[in-house]
């Protein structure tokens, strides 16, 4: 990464902070952790994270005030993490500003998808570090630029980011709502065929398929970037 993203964990049960601090911190985030939501504050204006998880029911401030505090002055994204499931709760969140809202007991994977998520909306740019290079194919995000057999491929910024996120990912498989969350955000309430419709203009723009790699249809499943690793 060009910048280790930093993470601020405001949660008083132990358990739940070394779990997300396990999982997160083999992602590649820094992890800091404040029990309570006076400590949590002063923890946040000292640091100044990329992404708060944040509990509702904390000793000294609850999550309520907690982001109220840190709206006041930043707009740093907040996931808000909680054992109420409430419609009122996740409502009250959001009018709060909280970016997104996880209901515990959670997949701790599924909270690394929203974080990831949610860091990708705030800037896309932040974990976009690497430019892949691959035989007839050289994508550069922080250009913004694609070249194809040394021709320069013009592509629109969802398209730009799709197939970047597909490439830096070789062989791997994602579903179309996987690919939703990564680049349109848990939540985009559109059709999950948005994802086919720019994959295709993806395909058309690229030309026609070659021995080295090629965006290949998983019927039934989604996509992948098949590269030919020999």
């Amino acid at each position: 990464m060009n910048k280790q993203i930093k993470i601020l964990v405001m949660e008083d049960d132990p358990y739940i902070c070394d779990l997300i601090m396990l999982y997160a911190e083999k992602a590649g985030y820094i992890v800091n952790v404040a029990n309570d939501g006076m400590k949590g504050v002063e923890m946040f204006y000292d640091s100044l994270p990329d992404l708060v998880i944040l509990d509702i029911m904390m000793p000294e401030l609850d999550g309520w005030e907690v982001c109220k505090e840190i709206r006041k002055f930043n707009k740093t994204p907040v996931i808000m993490l909680t054992g109420k499931g409430e419609n009122c709760d996740k409502l009250k969140g959001f009018e709060l500003g909280t970016d997104d809202y996880l209901v515990k007991p959670f997949d701790p994977n599924e909270l690394l998808a929203r974080m990831k998520a949610v860091l990708r909306r705030v800037n896309p740019m932040l974990d976009a570090n690497e430019v892949v290079d691959l035989p007839l194919l050289r994508i550069d995000l922080h250009q913004y630029k694609v070249t194809n057999a040394d021709q320069e491929v013009v592509l629109p910024p969802k398209e730009m980011d799709l197939l970047y996120f597909l490439a830096s990912h070789p062989n791997q498989v994602f579903t179309r709502q996987q690919l939703l969350n990564e680049l349109w955000g848990l939540d985009f309430e559109g059709d999950p065929r948005t994802v086919d419709v720019h994959i295709k203009r993806i395909r058309e723009k690229l030309g026609n398929p070659n021995s080295y790699w090629v965006v290949k249809t998983i019927r039934g499943v989604g996509y992948k970037f098949e590269v030919d690793n020999q």
